[in-house]
């Protein structure tokens, strides 16, 4: 029994040594016994067909891991790059802003030539969708009073200052229902009215416009301004557009529904205008 397997054993390494040296031979062009490759080349070439194959995967294999060497490196390179062009991208957002913010300032100076204008980021909000008060990152110490006009870049009106601190202040905005404010009727035939905020319409950021005198004909689309009655805001600032007029009991009386000019839902920044008329006490000359 134990010859069968070291024949076996034999024939194999016969058989290999064969194989060595056909592959010697018809490696070498200018071989005598090139007669004997072309022999053996018939029977052997899928032997060696099968081999080079063997060979050429061995090789792919390992340039496959090779390969993912050089695309690991590549991709971290290019999250690198992704990672640079987000950063640029960040600073040119902020720049742009600022930019943005600065040539409002400079329109509503414009617009505004006896005011300072002072920019101010909200850093707090009432609970809700809609808020009537807020808070601003300037104060007493950024030369901020009582009762100076806010409004936004656009020339929306947005309130006024309720109080101060040394480096916040809260302010008020028109649909807040302790809120009122002398209003112009923008239009030929115009007259002055009182824009109120109220309760139940601040819940749809709109506030309302009362005392609207019986001559005035009153419209959907008509534009609401600030009068510049009262001592507060300058007249002619945008407070809004009346989207429904609504009567009362009273046979003579109604009242309009105002929405803002101001988005309400989108505020970031505000400009506050403050008074180069504002005297040692503490209050505005009138």
């Amino acid at each position: 029994m134990p010859r069968p397997v070291k024949s076996k054993w034999f024939i194999v390494a016969l058989v290999t040594i064969v194989l060595l040296v056909v592959i010697g031979v018809t490696a070498n062009k200018s071989s005598k016994l090139n007669w004997l490759s072309n022999i053996l080349s018939v029977p052997l070439k899928p032997v060696q067909g099968f081999l080079s194959s063997v060979g050429r995967e061995i090789e792919d294999f390992f340039g496959y891991f090779q390969d993912i060497d050089v695309l690991r490196e590549e991709n971290e390179a290019l999250k690198s790059e992704v990672e640079e062009l987000r950063r640029k991208n960040r600073e040119f957002a902020e720049l742009k802003e600022k930019n943005d913010e600065l040539r409002r300032a400079l329109n509503l100076k414009a617009e505004f030539a006896d005011y300072t204008i002072a920019g101010a980021n909200i850093i707090a909000v009432e609970p809700g969708n809609w808020f009537s008060v807020f808070k601003v990152d300037v104060g007493e110490r950024d030369g901020i009073h009582v009762d100076f006009p806010v409004v936004t870049g656009s020339r929306g009106l947005i309130g006024r200052v309720l109080d101060t601190d040394i480096s916040t202040s809260n302010i008020q905005t028109i649909i807040d229902e302790e809120s009122a404010v002398s209003g112009w009727i923008a239009k030929p035939g115009g007259g002055h009215a009182i824009v109120k905020g109220d309760l139940q319409l601040k819940e749809e950021g709109l506030c309302k416009l009362v005392y609207i005198p019986i001559e005035i004909d009153i419209e959907v689309g008509d534009i609401i301004e600030t009068s510049g009655v009262g001592g507060i805001y300058p007249k002619g600032i945008e407070i809004g557009t009346v989207i429904e007029v609504r009567k009362t009991n009273s046979e003579f009386d109604r009242y309009a529904i105002i929405q803002p000019t101001a988005d309400f839902k989108r505020l970031e920044e505000v400009f506050i205008l403050k008074s180069e008329k504002y005297d040692e006490t503490g209050s505005a000359e009138q």
